[in-house]
């Protein structure tokens, strides 16, 4: 098709990014798909059936030269590149006073850090062709700090930054940037939370987002529109912004949401036994 787009795609082994490479190769276009898991990366290929249209990567996102090849190798294939979707992510709930300095810097090196080296080097290239889309996933944890999972929130707090700050360098040069905020989504990413009280505020909301409407949001809203921000649901993503203007109220409403996120979890845990 003659409006095919070539995407570059982090994370799609599993998640969100693996829903998001199987959605861009069914309406016609071009992938990278890319992920740390090799092995996980070609058993989600071939699941999702994403056939020639996608040429398939390794990457870590904490390996700047790491993105320098697979850059080169979404030109050696496709002789250019559209879009960037930074979807790769880690979480693991833990207390401020309880953290492993492993969990520290593998929470930043992968979702702050990883954002940036990607944009860093696409943006480098997208610059230079006068055109490209960024499409950075952060969270609703980037508008507000979720308890006992303050890792987490600090690192995708400082995508929302670098995002922000981005997507005013970049735009003069006819780059587009977009930073995507969902609450909690239907993935592997929170099937591990379950077991974890840590994690009861993930668990606070009405239901998860599935990993449909997330592909809604970002091919179907932030392809073609390119707002600077998406925070998903809108009740949840209003009542997160509240953190910035009333952070006393949000920390008070705090215990609440915890109670109601640790009565889901076991009742979780207990469909689960």
């Amino acid at each position: 098709m003659s409006d095919a787009l070539v995407f570059l795609v982090t994370g799609c082994a599993s998640g969100i990014g693996k829903h998001l490479a199987g959605a861009i190769t069914r309406r016609g276009h071009q992938l990278v798909a890319t992920d740390v898991n090799s092995a996980g990366l070609e058993a989600a290929a071939k699941e999702g059936g994403w056939g020639e249209r996608a040429v398939l990567h390794p990457l870590d996102v904490r390996d700047e030269q790491a993105w320098e090849a697979a850059l080169r190798k979404a030109l050696e294939r496709f002789g250019k590149v559209d879009v960037l979707l930074n979807v790769a992510g880690y979480l693991k709930p833990g207390y401020s006073h309880q953290l492993d300095a492993a969990e520290v810097d593998r929470h930043f090196d992968i979702n702050a850090k990883g954002v940036v080296h990607g944009v860093r080097v696409l943006g480098r290239h997208f610059v230079a062709q006068k055109k490209g889309q960024i499409i950075n996933i952060g969270s609703l944890a980037s508008l507000t700090p979720v308890p006992g999972l303050c890792l987490y929130s600090a690192s995708k707090y400082a995508v929302r930054g670098f995002t922000l700050a981005a997507a005013q360098e970049l735009k003069p040069h006819g780059v587009k940037v977009t930073l995507v905020m969902p609450d909690a989504v239907q993935t592997p990413m929170l099937d591990l939370q379950v077991n974890y009280d840590e994690a009861a505020m993930t668990f606070s909301g009405p239901r998860p987002l599935t990993v449909e409407e997330l592909e809604h949001a970002i091919l179907d809203v932030a392809l073609p529109k390119a707002p600077l921000e998406l925070a998903l649901p809108f009740g949840r993503g209003a009542l997160a912004r509240l953190s910035t203007f009333l952070p006393a109220a949000v920390v008070g409403l705090a215990p609440l949401f915890t109670r109601r996120g640790l009565k889901k979890q076991a009742a979780l845990k207990g469909k689960g036994s």
